[in-house]
C-alpha cells in the first residue's frame, strides 16, 4: 500500500509540473497563472477519468453491495489520496499567480496573508478536501471493516462530471467560451453532475432497499445515522454547487440571446 500512495504522491504534482513546463513552452503569450490554471484542469480532470472509471468497475463487478470485494475500492483510495492534497496546493498556486499578474503589491511573495485571501476565496473547495482526507479517507480504508464496495465505487462515480468542469476552463482559455463546442460540454457538465453528484444518492438508497428487500421511503430509517449525516454532508455542497452552475448557464444563455438581438450583454 504504501508504494501506491507513494506513486500517487509523484504522479499528480508530476503531471502539474510537466504540462506547466510544456505549457510555458509551446504558448509564449501566456501568463504563468494561465499555465497553471489549465495544467490544474488537466490534472483533475485525469484524475476524475481514472477515479470514475474505477467506480463504474467496482459497482459493475459487485453482486452483493455489502459483502463483495474489488481490489480497486482500496488501492485507488490509496493512491488518490495525495490528489486531494496536492489539488489544495494547485488551486493555491493558481490563486497566487492570478493575483500576482494583476499587480498587486501583497502578491510579491508567499505569506500568510497570501494564504489566507485563497483560503477565504475557496474555502468551500478546500473543505471538501480536506473532508475527503481526514474522513472519507479513514472510513473507506479502515473503519467500514471491508464491507461496502459497491458504495465506495459510487463515490467515485461522482467525479464523471469533473473532466466537463475541466474542460470548461481550457476552453475559456483558449477564447472558445463562445463556440459550440464549449455549449456541448456545459450540458454535458449539468448532465453528469445531476445523475452522478445527485441522482446518484437517491439510487444508493434504492439499490439498498432493493438488495434488502425495505421500501425506498424507509432506507434512511434501517441505516445508521451516521450514514445518513454523512451522505447529507456530502450532498449538500453539490446541491449548492449544482445551483451555481445552473445560474452562469442561465446567465451565458441570456447573455447569447442578447448578442443574437445585436445588444451588449450586461458585464456579470
Amino acid at each position: 500500500m504504501l508504494k501506491i500512495f507513494v506513486s500517487g504522491c509523484v504522479f499528480f504534482p508530476g503531471l502539474f509540473f510537466t504540462f506547466k513546463h510544456i505549457f510555458k513552452t509551446r504558448f509564449k503569450n501566456w501568463k504563468d497563472a494561465d499555465g497553471a490554471l489549465v495544467s490544474e484542469r488537466m490534472v483533475s480532470a485525469i484524475h476524475a477519468i481514472m477515479a470514475s472509471t474505477a467506480g463504474v468497475l467496482i459497482v459493475a463487478s459487485c453482486s452483493d453491495i455489502m459483502t463483495d470485494r474489488h481490489w480497486l475500492a482500496t488501492d485507488f483510495v490509496w493512491f488518490g489520496a495525495p490528489y486531494m492534497a496536492y489539488d489544495i496546493y494547485a488551486m493555491y498556486q493558481v490563486h497566487y499567480l492570478k493575483e500576482k499578474d494583476k499587480g498587486h503589491a501583497e502578491y510579491k511573495g508567499h505569506s500568510i496573508h497570501t494564504v489566507t485571501k485563497f483560503l477565504c476565496k475557496d474555502f468551500l473547495f478546500v473543505l471538501h478536501h480536506v473532508a475527503l482526507l481526514t474522513i472519507f479517507m479513514p472510513v473507506s480504508l479502515f473503519l467500514r471493516r471491508g464491507l461496502g464496495d459497491f458504495f465506495i465505487g459510487c463515490f467515485f462515480i461522482t467525479e464523471l462530471s469533473t473532466p466537463f468542469l475541466s474542460a470548461g476552463g481550457v476552453l475559456i482559455q483558449m477564447g472558445l467560451q463562445d463556440s459550440t463546442l464549449h455549449k456541448i460540454n456545459g450540458l454535458m457538465l449539468l448532465l453528469t453532475f445531476f445523475l452522478c453528484r445527485i441522482l446518484l444518492f437517491p439510487f444508493m438508497y434504492w439499490v439498498y432497499g432493493r438488495n434488502y428487500n425495505v421500501a425506498f421511503y424507509k432506507v434512511a430509517l434501517h441505516l445508521p445515522l451516521h450514514c445518513n449525516l454523512g451522505n447529507l454532508c456530502i450532498l449538500a455542497p453539490q446541491l449548492y454547487w449544482f445551483t451555481l452552475l445552473c445560474r452562469k448557464a442561465r446567465r451565458l444563455f441570456l447573455q447569447q440571446h442578447k448578442k443574437r438581438d445585436g445588444q451588449s450583454p450586461k458585464t456579470s
